[in-house]
């Protein structure tokens, strides 16, 4: 099978897109999933730009990824600087990242109009800021802007400036279709024409979703001969989006014959698309090929007749190859396929009394509101719960929280629990920054004396989403909480009309989850 690099940058094109903000938290987890689920190359972002990005590349490299490169992005030198004292490319090389993703320019009016330099000056920035970092040990991606704008514009003009990244030592060339606005013939056309101008280079494609035709666009410059793929999962992008991964890995691996990842990775296709969603604080996309809710859902007549005499008649492929399920909209059985997925991880498939047991307690939980891709966690405490495996490390006798206006304006914030641990009842007032950030304070000052090791844990992220929109004010509310110690990070979840309740639900769940882990219990 001809191999094909997927490339995602849904870690730095993804967050141009509107809404969408991650903190350091979220782009390493999102970064460690991307790796398990066997990415080739996972952009990190522009180091230059933020102390966010900055942090990430620092941190990054605890992770121990063990399929993926981290890939740094960044711009060719400035036409006024000399390579050696750009700035930009000094953060590339500081930043620790193997790869360094490059972007130029290759169409002619972009130079003159934006870069505001000669077209022959621009050949020259391109071909020695490759240089130059391949010089010092980099791996170097040129990323041709605009390049399918460029190529119908003055093609003997960009195909210089590839033949000049090449010539320098660009191990990979690809070409940007970044206004999104090229239909598939013609990105077919010009792909292949640049695979067979240059056959010594692997050459890659990068599209933006602007006519709808990112993915089609980004299999028709496969098929013409391009062995490197960027996007991002569930198509996340400035303006309208960038080629979704989440489609085009299952239709090069299932429908074309190319290897992308490793076959039963696949599995967690859909898993990974609703992970990222979830951090992203983003309802799902239901009706997205392959990993949508709605992907495989049936409803009533003659289909769901058809499909159970056999099941290739209304379907194209078996869900469970993406980690998608079969619905019949009649008979909904909600998160089983991945409930069984995460019980089957745990060598507990066997069981199939508790499997059942397990399904149905989710299923109950689902309906009111909880889900789990996130919230491993909490997931963990509700299989041990239903088990009777489960060891309570407290029990709350009532929390109250304050909250007051000073004259001044100020707000003060204070929380009141109380708690028994060991038969010892615990009455503590702690005061914080909002409502959840005064219990998990009270909350600790509760535990330390019996558990000194809660110091070593920290909240680190806290995301609120409505359930139930249309009960207005009186909607439940999903919460869910990250937390990290110095051994790792971990999800919780908690639901309720009272957005205080939900978050203590959450708070509780990762408080236990961490002394039960610590107890070698988890």
């Amino acid at each position: 099978m001809k191999k094909v690099q997927i490339y995602d940058t849904t870690l730095r094109d993804g967050l141009q897109a509107e809404g969408i903000s991650f903190s350091v938290e979220d782009k390493l987890l999102v970064a460690q999933r991307l790796d398990e689920f066997g990415i080739h190359y996972i952009e990190g972002g522009f180091p230059l730009s933020n102390p966010k990005e900055e942090e990430f590349f620092r941190r990054v490299k605890q992770l121990n990824l063990k399929n993926a490169k981290i890939a740094a992005f960044g711009s060719t030198r400035r036409a006024a600087n000399k390579v050696e004292n750009d700035p930009c490319i000094a953060a590339l090389m500081a930043c620790g990242a193997k790869v360094v993703t490059l972007v130029g320019k290759t169409w002619d009016m972009h130079v003159t109009d934006v870069l505001r330099c000669s077209l022959d000056e621009n050949i020259e920035l391109c071909a020695d800021s490759v240089a130059y970092l391949i010089k010092n040990g980099l791996e170097v991606i040129f990323d041709a802007e605009h390049f399918f704008d460029g190529f119908k514009a003055n093609s003997e003009y960009a195909m210089k400036v590839l033949q000049a990244v090449a010539e320098a030592g660009a191990q990979t060339a690809v070409l940007c279709e970044t206004n999104g606005g090229a239909l598939p013939d013609e990105v077919f056309q010009i792909t292949e024409k640049v695979c067979k101008t240059f056959p010594d280079v692997t050459v890659g494609i990068h599209c933006h979703n602007d006519s709808d035709c990112a993915v089609a666009n980004s299999l028709a410059a496969v098929r013409a001969g391009a062995r490197h793929i960027q996007g991002t999962v569930n198509g996340l992008g400035e303006r309208t989006g960038n080629a979704n991964l989440c489609t085009i890995i299952p239709n090069l691996s299932l429908k074309m014959g190319y290897e992308t990842v490793r076959r039963e990775n696949l599995k967690g296709l859909t898993e990974l698309s609703r992970y990222v969603f979830e951090i992203a604080n983003l309802p799902p996309a239901i009706h997205m090929p392959y990993v949508g809710e709605s992907a495989f859902a049936h409803k009533g007549g003659l289909h769901i007749d058809a499909l159970r005499k056999n099941k290739k008649t209304y379907e194209h492929i078996v869900p469970e190859c993406v980690g998608n399920e079969r619905r019949f909209l009649i008979s909904e059985l909600s998160g089983a396929s991945n409930v069984l997925d995460k019980l089957e991880k745990r060598k507990m498939i066997t069981d199939k009394t508790l499997a059942r047991k397990i399904l149905a307690r989710v299923q109950e939980l689902e309906n009111d509101g909880y889900q789990f891709e996130t919230a491993e966690a909490s997931f963990d405490l509700l299989i041990k719960k239903e088990m009777g495996t489960y060891e309570k490390m407290f029990d709350l006798l009532k929390y109250h929280i304050d909250v007051e206006r000073s004259p001044s304006g100020k707000m003060v914030t204070e929380a009141t629990v109380k708690l028994q641990v060991d038969g010892k009842t615990e009455h503590v007032v702690s005061e914080g920054d909002g409502p959840v950030n005064a219990l998990d304070n009270a909350l600790r000052k509760a535990l330390e004396p019996f558990y000194p090791n809660i110091k070593d844990m920290n909240l680190i992220d806290y995301k609120v989403r409505v359930v139930n929109a249309r009960a207005g004010t009186a909607a439940k509310v999903r919460v869910i909480i990250e937390s990290r110690d110095s051994e790792g990070l971990w999800g919780t979840v908690g639901v309720s009309e009272n957005i205080i309740e939900a978050s203590w639900h959450a708070l509780v769940d990762s408080v236990e989850y961490k002394l039960l882990k610590d107890k070698g219990k988890i």
